[in-house]
């Protein structure tokens, strides 16, 4: 039987069935207040559906966020709550979405897109990879750290955007993959969502370095963010939050992957949990490459040779001239015949690569990347180290 599949956007006469949709899927019943505040911030071009013989079948969001990679701004598309009603399941619904979302990320000049999966190996088939993840701490309330009298002072604040917001830019910035955060986003996705207090953390010259929030909850104190942006804030915090112990069993907080915190612990056999979070995609890879700030000091030139299914304008070969600067000029090169030096790859390898999740040897040694072994060692040199990080959801 032929069925009528139209992607459009969805109008704001159908955010009611796009929510019912949701709450179906994700199995989460809102109140009639939270639906009415959710429909309020819903808006009809970040709204995706597929429309089978008119009635929707599946839907989509495609948020405009921007994101930090190597210290710049990038315009990301972040693709959030899709679902499928389940009798148009297995039906191509999502891989018709996921195409149209690629198309309409790439013409509003998103060169990249994050989005978190129900299922990593389902969306890798589509150009996404893994790129970052984040450690989940347990700490007993009798092992939290010992820390001593700190030279700063902690204060206990209301929800101050632009103070929370310029502690969190700086300490952002040091990750590839954070979010870059406006009040609406503060105020709808932060606070409205999570509830508790927020201490802001002084230092010995009076400047905010650090803040944390949490919630005490059943003897668990949960915290919701910790943010400092040197030692001295970190275990300012750290004396504050264990100075909650009478009042607590267990403290549970999230880090970024590379945290050290058990080596500050006289006991540091507490429980912790690696988990794999979210995924990103190049969209528009010329463009990304363009933007993107590659180490500084040598020029370099090389042939990249990029597989991508689902996206046509990025299935071919790249002529990549890097200058002193780090700054790329990327020209289609697929009928070139010049002997530069060649790399081949999928969309996904390209991703995880250039985010820094993965580094260029481990991706040639597991096979994902292709070149000669001096060619690996440049791009070692050319994509600069920093850790993925982010402590936000959509």
């Amino acid at each position: 039987m032929n069925r009528k599949v139209e992607i459009r956007n969805i109008p704001r006469e159908h955010f009611a069935e796009s929510l019912e949709l949701s709450e179906f899927a994700f199995q989460n019943v809102l109140t009639p207040g939270e639906r009415e505040r959710r429909k309020a911030n819903l808006h009809s071009d970040e709204l995706w559906g597929a429309y089978v013989d008119g009635r929707l079948a599946s839907k989509m969001t495609i948020l405009n966020l921007e994101t930090r990679i190597q210290g710049k701004t990038f315009a990301m598309g972040g693709i959030a709550g899709v679902a499928t009603w389940p009798e148009y399941r297995r039906g191509g619904l999502v891989a018709q979405l996921l195409t149209n979302a690629l198309r309409v990320m790439r013409d509003k000049g998103q060169t990249i897109s994050f989005l978190h999966p129900f299922q990593f190996a389902f969306y890798r088939k589509y150009g996404w990879e893994t790129y970052t993840d984040y450690k989940i701490y347990e700490i007993p309330s009798g092992l939290l750290p010992k820390v001593g009298p700190q030279p700063g002072r902690i204060l206990r604040i209301v929800q101050d955007f632009p103070l929370l917001g310029s502690i969190y830019e700086k300490y952002a910035s040091r990750y590839n993959g954070a979010l870059v955060r406006d009040e609406s986003w503060w105020r709808e996705r932060i606070f409205a969502n999570k509830q508790g207090t927020v201490a802001v953390y002084y230092d010995t010259e009076g400047q905010p370095a650090g803040y944390v929030f949490y919630q005490v909850k059943e003897r668990v104190l949960r915290v919701h963010e910790f943010v400092s942006l040197h030692h001295e804030a970190r275990m300012g915090m750290w004396r504050f939050l264990a100075d909650h112990d009478s009042m607590i069993d267990k403290l549970i907080v999230n880090a970024p992957s590379d945290d050290r915190l058990p080596f500050l612990l006289d006991n540091p056999r507490v429980k912790q949990e690696l988990v794999p979070y979210f995924m990103a995609r190049i969209v528009d890879a010329a463009s990304f490459l363009e933007k993107y700030p590659f180490a500084s000091g040598t020029e370099s030139t090389l042939l990249l040779d990029v597989s991508d299914a689902h996206a046509e304008w990025n299935n071919r070969m790249f002529e990549v001239k890097i200058d002193e600067s780090g700054t790329a000029r990327v020209a289609d090169d697929s009928g070139t015949t010049v002997d530069w030096p060649l790399v081949q790859c999928d969309i996904q390898t390209l991703s995880t690569m250039l985010m820094g999740y993965q580094r260029p040897g481990f991706l040639r040694e597991i096979g994902r990347l292709h070149c000669k072994p001096e060619m690996v060692e440049r791009l070692e040199r050319l994509i600069p180290v920093r850790q993925t990080y982010l402590p936000d959801f959509f």
